[in-house]
């Protein structure tokens, strides 16, 4: 987890000075992209922080060790849907909501519609039909 953590915290290191370089370059009179610039180090300081308070409460992974062998790192993984259609057509309904903005505004609403239904489709995947536990 350290090097996730570096990574994103340098986030910081980078977006910061980027941030005030940009508005020096334009003069200040342009202080959309500067603020964007330092939420984006403000983002990436709250993933790396994340990061540091999870690796802190979690054990040393195999990815961490310089030394590990391949054998470590074996073991359950998680649950994952192989066959499911529904991030799918999840990710249909986001495009008709952010392309509402672009078109008009009643499309994203369709799209909300939509998404709302995708979202419980797959959350609820598992529980009905053929793969119900």
């Amino acid at each position: 987890m350290k090097s996730e953590i570096w990574l994103f915290s340098g986030g910081l290191l980078f977006f910061l000075p980027i941030a005030f370089v940009y508005g020096l370059l334009t003069q200040w009179n342009e202080p959309v992209g500067f603020v964007c610039l330092l939420l984006t180090a403000g983002l990436a300081v709250l993933v790396g922080g994340y990061l540091a308070v999870t690796g802190a409460r979690i054990d040393e992974r195999p990815e961490d060790n310089p030394r590990a062998d391949i054998t470590e790192g074996a073991g359950e993984q998680g649950f994952f849907s192989p066959h499911s259609w529904w991030p799918l057509a999840l990710s249909f309904g986001a495009a008709l909501v952010f392309a509402g903005a672009a078109i008009g505004w009643w499309l994203s609403i369709i799209g909300v519609a939509f998404s709302i239904v995708f979202l419980i489709g797959w959350v609820f995947e598992y529980f009905v039909g053929e793969h119900a536990h």
